[in-house]
């Protein structure tokens, strides 16, 4: 295997890390939220992105595989307490919308690029808590994992949740086969459960559900019209899968998340780091081709 780094100038700094062997690249921007923004193999994109969307700032990425933290989907109100304190917090939290550090870079084993977020005033106004979150992207032919490691700098104990938002490219979304850990899933907007056998109607202006409890750590998604097997794993540190995917879009979003929504206010599933205490996770993507 040839690893290697590579660092381009557009309208942001992107990484570039690629397994020349495997004809395998991933493309990193730290300072767009820490965003993984395309994967390719032998020429397919594994991801989507909306370039537009992308180029504005103040606007929510769509595409390549957005961070949640330090919450995974909305709060009521886009508010929850604690300490009898009222606070705001975006769709997501904020981790998707700051800059990271690049703290790291290795070629050895693998294509490997460590991005950190650390807690300041911006994130302390919204959530009262110092902290340090460490991503690590590891590329290995058709294979990308991402280490985690979320550590509590504060005197007091950190709630939080925290997941992936991946936008997986799909041209024809009829061609699609899912198996996901649950029988039955939630409807986000009426909460009325149904039993899943593998395939979603797509005829819908929009689809957007909840799976939990799940059975095991592990989804996956085959694409007969790529002849694409894409095997999704992750730490027992997720409790609750999502599915995602708007009518007309070329992507489905298949996203890993430690809680549901509301956790902060509720408590169901909620992270709940003693100070000074690290939790760590891995999310891995494989993809083969049949």
């Amino acid at each position: 295997m040839v690893f290697s780094i590579s660092l381009k100038q557009n309208q942001y700094s992107t990484y570039i890390l690629s397994d020349e062997t495997a004809l395998s690249r991933v493309e990193v921007v730290p300072e767009r939220g820490g965003i993984i923004t395309r994967w390719s193999i032998q020429g397919q994109e594994i991801f989507t992105l909306d370039e537009e969307r992308f180029t504005h700032p103040d606007l929510s990425v769509r595409g390549g595989v957005p961070i949640l933290f330090p919450l995974c989907g909305n709060l009521p109100d886009n508010t929850y307490t604690h300490d009898s304190k009222t606070y705001t917090l975006k769709q997501h939290g904020f981790a998707r919308e700051l800059p990271w550090t690049v703290t790291g870079q290795g070629t050895d084993s693998c294509a490997s690029l460590t991005v950190n977020l650390k807690s300041n005033n911006q994130t302390y106004s919204v959530y009262p808590f110092n902290f340090t979150v460490k991503f690590t992207y590891e590329l290995d032919g058709k294979v990308l994992r991402i280490r985690q490691q979320y550590t509590n700098e504060s005197d007091k104990t950190m709630p939080f949740s925290a997941g992936f938002h991946p936008y997986f490219f799909v041209p024809n979304k009829a061609e699609l086969y899912f198996d996901i850990p649950g029988k039955s899933y939630q409807d986000q907007r009426t909460k009325e459960n149904f039993p899943f056998s593998g395939t979603f109607d797509f005829e819908q202006e929009e689809i957007d559900v909840m799976f939990k409890p799940l059975s095991s750590a592990s989804a996956t998604m085959i694409d007969k019209q790529r002849s694409l097997k894409i095997d999704l794993t992750w730490s027992d540190f997720y409790s609750t899968f999502v599915f995602w995917t708007v009518k007309g879009k070329d992507f489905v979003c298949l996203e890993p998340w430690s809680a549901p929504r509301n956790s902060l206010n509720t408590g169901e599933n909620l992270t709940e780091l003693a100070p000074g205490e690290t939790c760590e996770a891995v999310f891995t993507i494989r993809v083969d081709s049949f």
